[in-house]
């Protein structure tokens, strides 16, 4: 009895997160622009989502911004991870606490921060302002998901590679990154990822005329639910939940190696 209820709550769950989200995705295919009423399977609002040039101006901006945090994430993130790995004691736990911290912060805390930080510096708000935020909160993902693989390293690999002949340099590139890469992979799905996902941070530090898939949505139901929303919406579950596979894939495998 105890293992039906068990089952039962689960699905129960299940259905409480995923139903909404199957019903945007049934009514993104529906050919009436009601929300009530059943008209028929179409690709009508897909067709009109590609040929709105709102939408795909910030469906270009939102790849590219992700693309470049995440890449950025990713490098000096790895780059991060090696030098906390090497530190001991407090230092590290010092060092790690600071790492968390984008990751535990509320995102309007960030969002906030970021927008009274680029107003004092008169930095201006846009593309670039998107791009150095989304850095922010992305660069804690490339740490932690690189620090794992460099636990599994033998300690003494780079000292060894060192008395082989080695520079730090042909050390660092030729025989730690290779072995790492996994993590740093996984690192920019995860900044990839929130980067796409992404909307709190990015209201508080975009600029007129500059904006991704997130705040383009949220302007475009202020005026009312447009059956486009539905068809972008669909796309973009579709996007994240391929990326989630692809890091949950990733993870596993290196579970799978580390054993």
């Amino acid at each position: 009895m105890r293992a039906i209820l068990k089952k039962c709550y689960l699905w129960l769950i299940f259905i409480f997160l995923y139903a909404p989200i199957l019903v945007l995705i049934l009514f993104s295919f529906n050919v009436s622009r009601s929300r009530g009423n059943w008209g028929g399977l179409s690709l009508r609002w897909y067709g009109e989502l590609f040929q709105d040039r709102a939408i795909m101006t910030a469906l270009g901006n939102t790849v590219l911004i992700a693309l470049v945090a995440a890449a950025v994430s990713a490098a000096v993130g790895t780059v991060a991870a090696v030098g906390i790995y090497r530190l001991k004691g407090w230092k590290k736990s010092f060092v790690m606490n600071i790492t968390y911290l984008p990751i535990l912060n509320p995102d309007i805390v960030i969002g906030i921060s970021m927008m009274i930080l680029f107003i004092a510096m008169s930095f201006p708000r846009g593309m670039a302002s998107l791009i150095v935020s989304h850095i922010t909160f992305g660069l804690p993902y490339g740490v932690i998901s690189v620090l794992p693989k460099l636990a599994q390293l033998d300690p003494q690999i780079f000292d060894a590679a060192l008395d082989l002949g080695a520079t730090p340099r042909e050390a660092y590139f030729k025989v730690i990154l290779p072995q790492i890469l996994p993590g740093v992979f996984t690192g920019f799905l995860l900044a990839f990822t929130m980067s796409v996902d992404d909307f709190v941070v990015s209201f508080f530090v975009t600029g007129n005329g500059v904006a991704n898939l997130a705040i383009s949505i949220y302007s475009m139901s202020r005026r009312g639910i447009n059956p486009k929303i539905n068809a972008v919406l669909t796309l973009l579950f579709i996007a994240v939940a391929a990326m989630m596979y692809l890091i949950q894939r990733r993870l596993r495998k290196s579970s799978r190696e580390a054993v």
